[in-house]
């Protein structure tokens, strides 16, 4: 190999580490966000969802009931929340929004909420960036993230920063 040919290998190594850093740090950025802002994390299971019209018939708003496994921020009492989102289909009429979440009965998922002021209802940060879906590995059977991130490191990571900001 040259060492023009050698150096070129090298400086896209550096370029492409330095990408992979830059994206890793915005990740980490907005999950520190998404955690500093959020008033309860809680992971858990999609059990049952019930679309309905606003008061005026305008918007279509969809209830979301969530079976806690875990809250790794703020506690509530109750095992099941119900997490409030714009979207849904009343009566063959559907309403879709970007960016807002979408759930599976019986998905895991990892939701960070913020909530209304009698604590009954949630409303999830950022829209859909406020809700990541947990699977199984179907090889190694660990949990991990839709995007691959291993489910115990993103545990992890969020009560690292829970303890730093205590």
């Amino acid at each position: 190999m040259s060492f023009k040919s050698m150096f070129i290998t090298v400086l896209f190594l550096f370029i492409a580490g330095q990408i992979s850093n830059t994206y890793s740090q915005k990740k980490n950025s907005k999950l520190n966000h998404l955690t500093e802002v959020a008033d309860i994390i809680v992971t858990g299971k999609v059990v049952k969802q019930k679309s309905v019209w606003n008061h005026n018939k305008t918007k279509i708003i969809t209830h979301t009931t969530i079976q806690v496994e875990e809250y790794l921020k703020g506690h509530n009492s109750e095992n099941l929340l119900v997490v409030n989102h714009l979207g849904g289909e009343v009566d063959g009429v559907g309403e879709l929004y970007t960016h807002m979440p979408k759930f599976k009965n019986d998905e895991e998922v990892l939701l960070f909420l913020k909530s209304n002021q009698s604590n009954k209802d949630f409303k999830i940060i950022n829209g859909d960036e406020g809700k990541i879906t947990i699977l199984k590995n179907s090889k190694t059977s660990e949990k991990i993230t839709a995007s691959n991130i291993p489910f115990n490191s993103l545990k992890m990571h969020i009560k690292a920063m829970q303890n730093r900001s205590k």
